[in-house]
Protein backbone atom coordinates (compact mmCIF):
# COMPACT_ATOMS: atom_id res chain seq x y z
CA UNK A 1 0.00 0.00 0.00
CA UNK A 2 2.12 2.76 -0.39
CA UNK A 3 5.49 4.09 1.16
CA UNK A 4 7.51 1.96 4.19
CA UNK A 5 6.79 3.19 7.76
CA UNK A 6 10.27 4.61 8.72
CA UNK A 7 9.60 3.07 12.23
CA UNK A 8 7.72 0.23 13.97
CA UNK A 9 3.96 0.63 14.89
CA UNK A 10 1.95 -0.03 18.55
CA UNK A 11 -0.48 -2.98 18.61
CA UNK A 12 -3.56 -0.82 18.64
CA UNK A 13 -2.27 0.53 15.06
CA UNK A 14 -1.28 -2.55 13.74
CA UNK A 15 -4.41 -4.69 15.12
CA UNK A 16 -6.74 -1.40 13.35
CA UNK A 17 -4.92 -0.95 9.98
CA UNK A 18 -4.47 -5.18 9.34
CA UNK A 19 -8.28 -5.48 9.98
CA UNK A 20 -8.97 -2.26 7.62
CA UNK A 21 -6.69 -4.27 5.10
CA UNK A 22 -8.55 -7.61 5.66
CA UNK A 23 -11.75 -5.89 5.21
CA UNK A 24 -10.30 -4.27 1.80
CA UNK A 25 -9.57 -7.81 0.56
CA UNK A 26 -12.71 -9.36 2.14
CA UNK A 27 -14.87 -6.42 0.40
CA UNK A 28 -12.78 -6.34 -3.22
CA UNK A 29 -13.28 -10.26 -3.40
CA UNK A 30 -17.08 -10.32 -2.77
CA UNK A 31 -18.00 -7.16 -5.18
CA UNK A 32 -16.07 -9.60 -7.75
CA UNK A 33 -18.06 -12.18 -6.68
CA UNK A 34 -21.70 -10.02 -6.67
CA UNK A 35 -22.11 -9.98 -2.93
CA UNK A 36 -22.04 -7.84 -0.38
CA UNK A 37 -19.33 -8.09 2.42
CA UNK A 38 -22.22 -9.12 5.08
CA UNK A 39 -23.74 -11.62 2.48
CA UNK A 40 -20.02 -13.03 1.74
CA UNK A 41 -19.65 -13.27 5.75
CA UNK A 42 -23.00 -14.87 6.44
CA UNK A 43 -21.68 -17.46 3.13
CA UNK A 44 -18.78 -18.38 4.46
CA UNK A 45 -20.67 -18.84 8.38
CA UNK A 46 -23.42 -20.99 6.92
CA UNK A 47 -20.49 -23.15 4.91
CA UNK A 48 -20.27 -25.29 8.36
CA UNK A 49 -24.07 -25.74 9.10
CA UNK A 50 -27.15 -24.00 9.11
CA UNK A 51 -27.67 -21.77 11.45
CA UNK A 52 -31.14 -19.62 13.82
CA UNK A 53 -31.83 -16.34 13.02
CA UNK A 54 -30.43 -15.15 16.95
CA UNK A 55 -26.96 -17.35 15.99
CA UNK A 56 -26.15 -15.82 12.67
CA UNK A 57 -27.22 -12.18 14.71
CA UNK A 58 -24.62 -13.66 17.44
CA UNK A 59 -21.60 -14.15 15.27
CA UNK A 60 -22.21 -11.33 12.60
CA UNK A 61 -22.60 -8.82 15.38
CA UNK A 62 -26.34 -7.96 13.84
CA UNK A 63 -29.45 -6.79 15.43
CA UNK A 64 -32.06 -8.75 14.67
CA UNK A 65 -33.83 -6.43 12.13
CA UNK A 66 -30.70 -6.35 9.89
CA UNK A 67 -29.93 -10.20 10.23
CA UNK A 68 -33.71 -10.48 9.02
CA UNK A 69 -32.70 -8.06 6.14
CA UNK A 70 -29.62 -9.39 5.23
CA UNK A 71 -31.11 -12.90 4.88
CA UNK A 72 -33.88 -11.75 2.75
CA UNK A 73 -31.47 -10.42 -0.02
CA UNK A 74 -29.33 -13.16 0.01
CA UNK A 75 -32.42 -15.69 -0.16
CA UNK A 76 -34.08 -13.21 -3.13
CA UNK A 77 -30.70 -14.24 -4.94
CA UNK A 78 -31.27 -17.93 -4.57
CA UNK A 79 -28.04 -18.57 -2.16
CA UNK A 80 -29.70 -18.80 1.13
CA UNK A 81 -33.13 -20.73 2.18
CA UNK A 82 -35.14 -20.41 5.54
CA UNK A 83 -35.87 -24.03 6.59
CA UNK A 84 -37.88 -25.30 10.04
CA UNK A 85 -35.64 -25.72 13.04
CA UNK A 86 -36.44 -29.40 13.81
CA UNK A 87 -35.78 -28.17 17.50
CA UNK A 88 -38.18 -25.75 17.73
CA UNK A 89 -40.86 -25.46 15.05
CA UNK A 90 -41.74 -21.64 15.80
CA UNK A 91 -38.04 -20.96 14.66
CA UNK A 92 -35.75 -21.47 11.60
CA UNK A 93 -32.57 -21.98 10.40
CA UNK A 94 -30.99 -20.78 7.39
CA UNK A 95 -29.02 -23.11 5.11
CA UNK A 96 -27.39 -22.61 1.73
CA UNK A 97 -28.81 -23.80 -1.22
CA UNK A 98 -27.20 -26.23 -3.37
CA UNK A 99 -26.15 -22.30 -5.63
CA UNK A 100 -24.89 -20.72 -2.41
CA UNK A 101 -23.05 -23.97 -1.41
CA UNK A 102 -20.72 -23.78 -4.54
CA UNK A 103 -20.52 -20.04 -4.84
CA UNK A 104 -19.42 -19.81 -0.91
CA UNK A 105 -16.68 -22.46 -1.71
CA UNK A 106 -15.58 -20.53 -4.84
CA UNK A 107 -15.54 -17.12 -2.91
CA UNK A 108 -13.71 -18.69 -0.02
CA UNK A 109 -11.00 -20.26 -1.65
CA UNK A 110 -10.75 -17.03 -3.82
CA UNK A 111 -10.49 -15.03 -0.65
CA UNK A 112 -8.38 -17.35 1.51
CA UNK A 113 -6.25 -17.17 -1.56
CA UNK A 114 -5.44 -13.46 -1.21
CA UNK A 115 -5.44 -13.19 2.86
CA UNK A 116 -2.77 -15.74 2.40
CA UNK A 117 -0.72 -13.18 0.48
CA UNK A 118 -1.01 -10.30 2.34
CA UNK A 119 1.85 -11.50 4.80
CA UNK A 120 3.91 -12.91 1.52
CA UNK A 121 7.00 -10.22 2.75
CA UNK A 122 7.49 -12.72 6.01
CA UNK A 123 8.86 -15.96 6.46
CA UNK A 124 7.43 -19.44 6.99
CA UNK A 125 8.95 -18.72 10.72
CA UNK A 126 7.58 -15.29 11.38
CA UNK A 127 4.21 -16.40 9.75
CA UNK A 128 3.89 -18.93 12.64
CA UNK A 129 4.15 -17.01 14.92
CA UNK A 130 2.25 -13.73 13.58
CA UNK A 131 -0.74 -17.09 13.50
CA UNK A 132 -0.01 -18.25 17.23
CA UNK A 133 0.02 -14.67 18.39
CA UNK A 134 -3.43 -13.64 17.06
CA UNK A 135 -4.84 -17.02 17.73
CA UNK A 136 -4.27 -16.24 21.00
CA UNK A 137 -5.96 -12.82 20.52
CA UNK A 138 -8.92 -14.37 19.13
CA UNK A 139 -9.47 -17.41 21.58
CA UNK A 140 -8.67 -15.08 24.60
CA UNK A 141 -11.59 -12.61 23.03
CA UNK A 142 -14.10 -15.56 22.15
CA UNK A 143 -14.48 -14.31 18.26
CA UNK A 144 -16.96 -16.28 17.03
CA UNK A 145 -16.12 -18.51 14.09
CA UNK A 146 -17.42 -16.54 11.05
CA UNK A 147 -14.27 -17.67 8.79
CA UNK A 148 -13.20 -21.43 9.23
CA UNK A 149 -9.77 -22.43 8.89
CA UNK A 150 -8.69 -22.82 5.61
CA UNK A 151 -7.44 -26.74 4.27
CA UNK A 152 -3.96 -27.55 4.42
CA UNK A 153 -2.57 -29.54 1.51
Amino acid sequence: MGERLAGRIGVVAALVRSSFLVNAVYAESSREYGLTSQQGQLLCVLMAQPYGMGELGAMLGLAKSSITGLVDRTERNGLVRREPDPQDMRAVRVALTPRGSRLAEEFYVETCRRIEELPAGLSAAERDVLADLLGRVVCDNEVPVVFVEPHRP
